[in-house]
């Protein structure tokens, strides 16, 4: 399980740990984005912190109908207690865990600042229920 806390501005905030080039883990806050369907985003200055390796460029139509290009790295990510070797798109933002990481897994958030945000795996099964 993966807890956090919504900050004030009313965003779902976990902790990250990543490794660097050299193994090293560091731990980041980063916001949890249902409307991302990519793994994970970091800066540029993040990215070049932890030295990643490029991997590719990346091409995404943003919310307003736009392009955008940006580049593409792969990092080791603790997850759950897991290694996971993932994916990065390089944004000028703050880093956003997308849905793509969050594959598997049940999201609650207590939507009031201070409110608790949990990630917990779920057993994922072939038989859907219709209604």
């Amino acid at each position: 399980m993966i807890t956090g806390i919504v900050n004030e501005e009313f965003e779902p905030i976990i902790p990250i740990s990543l490794c660097d080039s050299d193994g090293n883990v560091y731990t980041q806050d980063a916001i949890i984005d249902t409307g991302f369907n990519g793994w994970l985003s970091l800066s540029p200055d993040l990215i070049s912190q932890l030295n990643l390796k490029w991997k590719r460029r990346g091409r995404a139509i943003l919310g307003d109908g736009s392009e955008c290009v940006f580049n593409v790295y792969e990092a080791v990510l603790v997850w759950d207690g897991n290694l996971l070797t993932i994916p990065i798109d390089e944004a000028d933002s703050e880093p956003l865990v997308g849905m793509s990481l969050m594959e598997g897994y049940q999201l609650i958030v207590q939507v009031f600042e201070g409110g608790y945000v949990e990630l917990s795996k779920i057993a994922i099964t072939t038989d859907r229920v219709k209604i």
